[in-house]
C-alpha cells in the first residue's frame, strides 16, 4: 500500500471533535496571518497584470482576488491569491518540512468556499488543518536536500486535501485527487536561485491546479495509486528520499498546524536566524554600524544554499528578500526589517552596501540537509571587540512566538500596503471574523471585507 492511502483516509475520516483545541487556535491565528499577507501582496510586482490576464484563460465569477475585487473563476482566484500570500516572502512557514504551508491551502480553499456558499467556520478550519498536515507531513518526510521548490510541490497535495474535505470526498476519491494533482505538480527551484518571480508564481499555479484536480475527481476522473513511493512516484522523482509511510505513522497524533512558524519580516525564513542574530547583538552591545569590521554568520547547508547569495547594488527584489548579507546590514541600520528595506534607495544607501560587504555567509558542515537552525552570529568591531550569539530558535517560531499585539499590527499593515488598501472599518470588521472564525456560519462572509478601495 503506498502512503497516499493513509493521506487520504486522514483526511477523509478524521472528526471534527478530534482535532484538539490548540491546533483549531493555530489555524486561527495562522488563516488571519495569511489572509493578511495575501491582502498585502496585491501591491507585489505584476499582482494585478496576473489577474488580469486570468480573464485569456476562461471566464467567471465564482470567487475574488484579494484586495484588487476582480472576480475570476475558483481556479484563477486561487492561482492569483496564491501568488499574492507569497510574493513578498512574508507568509507562515513549517520549518522542518521547509514549506509554506498554509499558502496554496488558504486560497484554494477559499475560493472554494466562495464558489459553493454555506460553508461554516468550523469546516474551513478543519479542512486547513488537516490540508496543513498533508503538506507538512510531506516536507518532514523528505530527507534529502531540494531540487524542487517544495513549498510548491508539498502546498499541491496540501490544498488538494482541503478541497477533497470540503467537498465530502472519501479516501479513494482523495487518493484520484491526489494523483491528478501530482501529474500538475510544479515548482523549480531555479526561480530562487535567480530570485525570480516565478518563485511565488508556482505557488499560485499548484493551488489552481489542486482546483483542477479535485474537481476532475469528482467527476470520476481517476489516476496512478502509488503516487508517493511508485517508481516514478513524488519520493522517487520529486523528492530524491524520503520516510512518507513514517511521516503518515504521525497522523492524528502530531498537529503540524502548531509547529507553524510567523514570519515577522517580509524575506526569505532561511535570512531570520541572521536577522535575529543581528537584532539581538545590536541592542544587547548597542552596536554602532560605522564601528563594524566584520559579520560572521554560521548556518546549516540549507541556509547557505538559500540565503548565501551577494549582495548587488541594483537587485531585483525577490533577489533582495533572500539575500542574508543584505538583509543583516539593514537589521543593523534601522533595528528592524520592513517593505521599505526592498526598494531600489535602499539597496543604494552607501552605508547599506558598505556594511553588506562586509558580511560572510558560512555553511555548518554539521547541520542537516533540511535545517534552518541552528545559526551562529559574529560580529567583530573595529576596536577589536567580539560579540557572538547562537540560535536554536528564531523570532517567530512556536519555541520563540511573535506576540499577538505584533501578529495584528502585522495584519494591519499589511492591509494597508495593498494595491487597494482597506479602510479601518473593514479591517476591524475582518479581524472581528477571523478571530471568532470556528463560530462564522459561512466564511465567503469575509470576502468582501477583503477587497479594498472605496466602497
Amino acid at each position: 500500500m503506498d502512503a497516499i492511502d493513509q493521506f487520504a483516509h486522514h483526511v477523509a475520516e478524521t472528526r471534527s471533535e478530534d482535532i484538539p483545541g490548540v491546533a483549531v487556535s493555530a489555524a486561527e491565528t495562522l488563516i488571519l496571518d495569511t489572509i493578511g499577507v495575501g491582502i498585502g501582496g496585491s501591491a507585489g510586482p505584476k499582482a494585478r497584470d496576473l489577474a488580469d490576464v486570468q480573464d485569456q484563460f476562461g471566464k467567471g465569477t465564482d470567487a475574488h482576488v484579494w484586495s484588487l475585487g476582480k472576480r475570476l473563476p475558483a481556479s484563477a482566484a486561487a492561482l492569483c491569491n496564491a501568488y499574492q500570500i507569497h510574493n513578498s516572502e512574508y507568509d507562515c512557514v513549517h520549518e522542518e518540512a521547509v514549506a509554506h504551508v498554509l499558502s496554496a491551502v488558504v486560497p484554494a480553499a477559499l475560493a472554494h468556499a466562495e464558489r459553493v456558499g454555506g460553508i461554516d467556520g468550523q469546516s474551513f478550519i478543519d479542512a486547513v488543518i488537516l490540508g496543513v498536515d498533508v503538506a507538512a507531513n510531506l516536507g518532514v518526510a523528505a530527507t534529502s536536500g531540494l531540487r524542487f521548490f517544495r513549498p510548491a510541490t508539498v502546498g499541491a497535495f496540501g490544498a488538494t486535501a482541503a478541497l477533497g474535505r470540503l467537498m465530502g470526498m472519501d479516501a479513494n476519491q482523495l487518493r484520484h485527487a491526489f494523483s491528478l494533482s501530482y501529474g500538475q505538480l510544479c515548482g523549480t527551484m531555479q526561480a530562487h536561485e535567480e530570485g525570480s518571480m516565478l518563485l511565488a508564481m508556482q505557488m499560485g499555479f499548484n493551488a489552481r491546479n489542486a482546483v483542477i484536480a479535485t474537481d476532475l475527481a469528482a467527476a470520476g476522473f481517476t489516476g496512478p495509486a502509488e503516487v508517493l513511493e511508485g517508481r516514478f512516484g513524488y519520493f522517487n522523482l520529486i523528492e530524491t528520499s524520503g520516510t512518507p509511510a513514517e511521516a503518515a505513522a504521525t497522523l492524528g497524533n502530531i498537529w503540524r498546524i502548531t509547529e507553524v512558524a510567523h514570519k515577522p519580516f517580509p524575506s526569505g525564513r532561511a535570512t531570520h536566524g541572521v536577522i535575529d542574530g543581528c537584532l539581538e547583538l545590536r541592542e544587547r552591545h548597542n552596536i554602532q554600524t560605522a564601528d563594524v569590521a566584520s559579520i560572521e554568520a554560521v548556518v546549516p547547508p540549507l541556509v547557505h544554499q538559500l540565503v548565501g547569495r551577494p549582495p548587488r547594488l541594483t537587485m531585483d527584489v525577490n533577489y533582495a528578500r533572500l539575500c542574508a548579507a543584505y538583509v543583516a546590514a539593514r537589521a543593523l541600520l534601522s533595528g528592524t526589517i520592513t517593505p521599505a528595506d526592498f526598494e531600489p534607495d535602499a539597496y543604494a544607501d552607501p552605508a547599506t552596501q558598505a556594511l553588506a560587504q562586509l558580511a560572510t555567509i558560512m555553511v555548518d558542515p554539521q547541520a542537516g540537509p533540511n535545517a534552518l537552525t541552528p545559526v551562529s552570529l559574529t560580529i567583530r568591531m573595529t576596536d577589536g571587540a567580539v560579540h557572538s550569539t547562537r540560535l536554536d530558535a528564531v523570532y517567530g517560531s512556536p519555541a520563540k512566538p511573535m506576540p499577538r499585539e505584533a501578529q495584528l499590527m502585522k495584519f494591519r499593515t499589511n492591509t494597508v500596503a495593498a494595491l487597494l488598501p482597506l479602510g479601518a472599518t473593514r479591517v476591524n470588521r475582518l479581524i472581528g471574523y477571523l478571530e471568532r472564525l470556528r463560530e462564522l456560519d459561512d466564511v465567503a462572509k469575509l470576502v468582501p471585507d477583503m477587497i479594498g478601495g472605496a466602497r
